[in-house]
Parts: structure tokens; C-alpha cells; sequence
């Protein structure tokens, strides 16, 4: 059987409520008023330290300070990274049937790896995952393809199918030369037909029929 690897924000969890909460504890902190949901989840995607200059870029803050208010949201965030993040439905019903079905199961996200992995822990999902590869893990995050590359390695299956949720997921894909399935539940920015995908779902039931098309050519 091959390797399965998963995003996780937008694709496993809905976590843009706890990453709001981190970032507008940190503008609390400097004196700033809060964004709103839709403005965060806007905002998500490419890693802690992008979402953190988009709010800088939104609200006017300095932008020399960037590495010192990244750090002070990541702070935030690790100390309350669960109290509002859930599994997307079905998913905990769809994790156990992969694994008795074979397959090795992996993360590669662009979250920081402890956060990622504090998680994982607190919705009791991490069993299911032999690898976590997070966007501070190596020295690029996606879409360079290393991280997923990294983490199929970790797998020890060779390539197989990424799925994820977004433009910088479809990329990652493409550029590692693998399948990809994207879960259209999640924090894209553009129209599904402007993803390249290989198939799409919006609920897990239908991940493992999807898995196996995919399979079959």
C-alpha cells in the first residue's frame, strides 16, 4: 500500500479560530483592536511568520518588528492551540479505516512542528500519523516540495497521494510530482477549477473511494 500525507489546518482541523485568538492576543498586546475571523483565515496558508506579516501589512504595524511579534503570537498560540480547534466530520471515522486498510499516514504542514504536534495530541489523533513534518522542521517550508518529499521518506512507502486544502497544497504536489486530492471544506483563496487536482471532496466518507480511483490510474 502507498503513503497517504495530509495537511492539517483547512484539511484535518478547522483551527482558524485558536489562530485568530493567538494573533489577536498579540494585537491586544500592542494596543490594536481585533481582526475578524474571515480576515484571519485570509490569511492563512503559507506559515506562522507570513500570517504574522499580512496582520502587520493590515494594521500598520512596523514591519522591523516581525520577527518579535511572530514569536510573541506563536507564544499565544502554544499556550491555548486546541480550545477552539476540531477535526473536520467524519474524519475520525476515515483514519482508522486507512490504517487497517494499510496505508501509512503522514502530516506536512506549514504550522510549526510543536504546535502541530500539541494537537494532534489533543484531539487524540496522533496515533494515527507515523510522521509530522512542520514548516520550522527543515529549513523551507511549502511549497518548496522538501517537506513532503521528507516526510513520504519518513514513511518509508516511497511517493504516494497529498491531500490538502489550498493553493500552496496544490502546489506542493505538483512540484513533488505526486497526486493530489483537495478537501474543498478548507481556506483556499481561489475557485476549486483553479487548483490543479487530481480529484476533490468536501466530505471524508468519500476518501477512501477517492483513494482508490486515484490508485487505479
Amino acid at each position: 500500500m502507498t503513503a497517504i500525507v495530509f495537511d492539517l489546518d483547512g484539511t484535518l482541523v478547522d483551527s482558524a479560530p485558536d489562530i485568530r485568538a493567538a494573533a489577536n492576543a498579540m494585537l491586544r498586546d500592542q494596543g490594536l483592536a481585533p481582526l475578524d475571523l474571515p480576515t484571519i483565515t485570509s490569511f492563512i496558508g503559507n506559515g506562522l511568520p507570513k500570517l504574522v506579516e499580512r496582520v502587520i501589512r493590515h494594521t500598520g504595524l512596523d514591519m522591523a518588528r516581525h520577527e518579535e511579534l511572530t514569536q510573541l503570537t506563536l507564544d499565544h498560540y502554544s499556550r491555548a492551540s486546541c480550545d477552539l480547534t476540531a477535526p473536520y466530520p467524519g474524519l475520525r471515522e476515515v483514519l482508522p479505516q486507512l490504517r487497517e486498510a494499510g496505508f501509512a499516514l503522514g502530516i506536512c504542514t506549514n504550522k510549526p512542528e510543536a504546535p502541530a504536534r500539541d494537537i494532534l495530541d489533543a484531539l487524540d489523533l496522533a496515533g494515527f500519523f507515523d510522521a509530522v513534518i512542520g514548516g520550522d522542521t527543515l529549513p523551507v517550508r511549502k511549497p518548496d516540495p522538501e517537506p513532503l518529499n521528507r516526510t513520504f521518506g519518513q514513511l518509508g512507502r516511497g511517493a504516494g497521494i497529498y491531500v490538502g486544502d489550498s493553493e500552496i497544497d496544490a502546489e506542493t504536489a505538483r512540484r513533488a510530482g505526486v497526486p493530489f486530492l483537495l478537501f474543498t471544506e478548507g481556506y483556499r483563496k481561489s475557485p476549486v477549477e483553479a487548483l490543479p487536482h487530481n480529484a476533490r471532496f468536501d466530505r471524508y466518507a468519500d476518501l477512501p473511494a477517492l483513494i482508490e480511483r486515484v490508485q487505479a490510474g
